[in-house]
């Protein structure tokens, strides 16, 4: 019997030749089916016609970028693992980047191994957030109702399709709802890496949620801040 990553299907976005070829050598390598293009239309062909696990992609490619690849899959894929790669090391571009859909974001030049971790990491939470049995494919918190299985969430202000690592995060503090979450928990539960990692992804993606969710988001009800401590989550 296959193991998980035997399984996988990576579809590999990366214009750069070097790069691409050594990528591919090593996910195979690893253990993943690789499919690569190098460029966004190509990409975009491959996405509408065959199926994949996980798609890594740079941002600066020729027809379609990264950024635009990702909205566009976004509207047709709500849940697929996106990894953006990129040699774009501003803040600016890793926010847009996650804020337009995508669950990752590693820059140029990276360690392999920690590739390697972050792929694994999304291939878990993928097949995480497909059981949704413990707390029910609908949540309801607030005024906010949250669909695990189609990522839509009504809230007081507006009608939003969460991508699937918001859905990974939020899930995660109501699963826990009422104790408090450190951000050691969620790196290394969520994300799936070492809380020794330096990233200010969780900051980032729990500022997000409380726009969503928090009618006053300098002021959150539901998704609070334990000084020193992390996060913990109400549902009323």
């Amino acid at each position: 019997m296959k193991n998980e990553k035997e399984k996988s299907r990576i579809l590999l976005v990366e214009d750069e030749e070097n790069l691409a070829v050594g990528l591919e050598y090593n996910l195979t390598h690893e253990g993943y089916h690789v499919t690569r293009a190098e460029d966004g239309r190509i990409a975009l062909d491959l996405i509408q016609n065959q199926s994949f696990d996980l798609i890594i992609m740079d941002i600066m490619l020729p027809f379609y970028d990264g950024f635009e690849l990702t909205e566009i899959i976004r509207e047709k894929s709500p849940q697929m693992p996106i990894l953006i790669l990129t040699a774009r090391t501003t803040a600016k571009d890793r926010i847009k980047g996650l804020e337009i859909g995508a669950d990752d974001y590693l820059t140029k030049p990276f360690h392999l191994q920690e590739l390697l971790l972050r792929i694994r990491g999304m291939l878990k939470r993928k097949q995480w957030y497909q059981d949704v049995s413990e707390i029910g494919p609908v949540y309801c918190f607030g005024d906010n109702k949250i669909n695990f299985e189609t990522l839509v969430c009504k809230t007081e202000k507006q009608e939003i399709r969460l991508t699937p690592h918001e859905a990974m995060v939020i899930k995660y503090l109501i699963l826990h709802k009422g104790k408090i979450v450190s951000r050691k928990a969620l790196l290394e539960n969520v994300w799936h890496v070492s809380s020794e990692v330096e990233t200010r992804t969780v900051d980032s993606f729990i500022s997000r949620l409380r726009k969503y969710f928090e009618t006053d988001p300098s002021k959150p009800v539901f998704i609070k801040s334990i000084r020193g401590a992390g996060y913990q989550f109400f549902d009323e």
